[in-house]
């Protein structure tokens, strides 16, 4: 079957199984590789895009289930204030070591911060809950969102 999307703004179409995982059909089918297979059960958030703003697995999510809604990839979150920030942020802390998770990880902490503007360490923590870096950059991720909040937070009064 071919599909239409809409990904980080443009339209795509695909023909591929309606129950195909969206992550292969952004990485093999439209050549989005930002976006990684990690486990394939949706447990450890390396392969977290939006889909209408909220963070979903893609590695479970069937390209049917995407079609009519608006798609984010890493490769398209510095469309928003959040992502911008998040980039920022993840290269003034230093967050990265072997870097795999990180895509994942910052659309997790983007998905969070565009619906929770000023979050609580319990919320980043929660908000990040199911993201899992192999290396252990926890609390640098962790610094990483709460300084990309008060990034936000800045050029939103700026503005």
């Amino acid at each position: 079957m071919s599909f239409t999307l809409t990904i980080n703004g443009k339209q795509h179409s695909a023909d591929v199984d309606s129950d195909t995982p969206l992550l292969w059909v952004l990485r093999d089918v439209l050549g989005l590789t930002g976006t990684k297979y990690g486990c394939g059960a949706a447990l450890c958030g390396a392969c977290t895009v939006h889909v209408d703003g909220a963070a979903i697995r893609s590695c479970v999510t069937p390209v049917e289930d995407a079609v009519g809604k608006t798609i984010t990839t890493i490769e398209g979150v510095t469309a928003s204030q959040e992502g911008q920030a998040l980039q920022q942020a993840w290269l003034d802390v230093d967050v990265v070591q072997c870097g795999y998770c990180q895509p994942g990880q910052i659309m997790s902490a983007a998905a969070l911060l565009a619906q929770t503007p000023s979050p609580t360490d319990e919320q980043i923590r929660n908000g990040m809950a199911g993201n899992i870096c192999r290396c252990g950059t926890y609390e640098r991720i962790h610094t990483a969102v709460k300084q990309a909040s008060r990034l936000v937070q800045v050029n939103a009064k700026e503005a």
